[in-house]
């Protein structure tokens, strides 16, 4: 066999090894979400979004204070972690690209990334609860916004590399002060990608749940205030899974839906939102 052929061959091997695996992904991903809509849809009628979350042996009730439970965690876990995010992410970018502790943040950034979720609930646990004396909801959105920080600097970070210097020069030789080239030339340029970080953020955490059993806890009852235990979907999933309960594992099935469905097009709109435009 001569070099041609050697390479040819090797080519077609590993491109056919690289579609085998790609399809063994995909067809456990086509049944995993097969098995969520065969099982969730049937159950995801008017009164998962009317009323509450039912009690043991009920054959009524729902899931609308676990779903506005979910919406108020995220919604305070993006609200306190994306500034964050996005302020660290620009200093290690913009103003501290020769700093020694832009190599350091680096490296805690992408520990806390892979950091287990359910480590962030611990540490919250000891610093918040303990603290205050009683789970709440301000101590689920910390806890998830300690997850949205890593996720929103490493997309800041990325996303202004990709921005020209030239850009920055221009801007400054005009007269501009570096926080206004900061503001008007460089997260405009990058906006898409800053937003993408945020819903990607925003993506993985919905459907976070073992930092909000050290937090939040959990909830039965109608509950808006972030100062008590509050209610959320992935716990709901939780608990009424492994429940003998039949309503209870019906809802477990429309909520687990409902998530994925959320997670879905969520990655869906970021991926469109990076494809739809690219940096200038």
């Amino acid at each position: 066999m001569n070099l041609y052929a050697r390479r040819r061959f090797t080519n077609y091997f590993n491109l056919a090894i690289s579609v085998l695996v790609t399809l063994f992904g995909l067809f456990f991903l086509g049944w995993l979400l097969w098995t969520l809509f065969s099982q969730g849809a049937q159950y995801l009628d008017w009164r998962v979004f009317t009323e509450i979350t039912p009690g043991p042996g009920d054959a009524n009730g729902g899931l609308a204070n676990a779903i506005v439970g979910t919406l108020l965690l995220t919604f305070f876990g993006v609200l306190l972690g994306t500034p964050i995010g996005i302020l660290a992410g620009t200093y290690l970018y913009e103003f501290g690209r020769r700093s020694w502790i832009t190599p350091a943040v680096r490296f805690i950034n992408d520990v806390l990334l892979s950091a287990p979720s359910i480590v962030l609930g611990v540490f919250v646990y000891e610093i918040l609860v303990m603290t205050f004396g009683g789970f709440s909801g301000w101590a689920g959105a910390v806890a998830l916004a300690l997850i949205v920080i890593p996720i929103v600097v490493r997309t800041t970070d990325n996303m202004l590399a990709l921005v020209p210097d030239t850009m920055r020069e221009a801007a400054v030789a005009l007269g501009a002060p570096r926080w206004k080239v900061t503001l008007s030339i460089v997260y405009r340029s990058a906006s898409t990608g800053l937003v993408t970080g945020v819903i990607l953020a925003t993506a993985q955490i919905i459907g976070e749940t073992a930092p909000l059993l050290f937090t939040s806890l959990g909830n039965q009852f109608w509950n808006t205030d972030m100062g008590k235990p509050m209610p959320a979907l992935p716990l709901v999933i939780f608990n009424f899974a492994m429940s003998p309960y039949e309503r209870w594992q019906h809802l477990a099935w429309a909520g687990a839906l409902l998530i994925t469905l959320t997670v879905l097009i969520m990655n869906i709109l970021a991926r469109t939102f990076l494809r739809g435009r690219k940096v200038d």
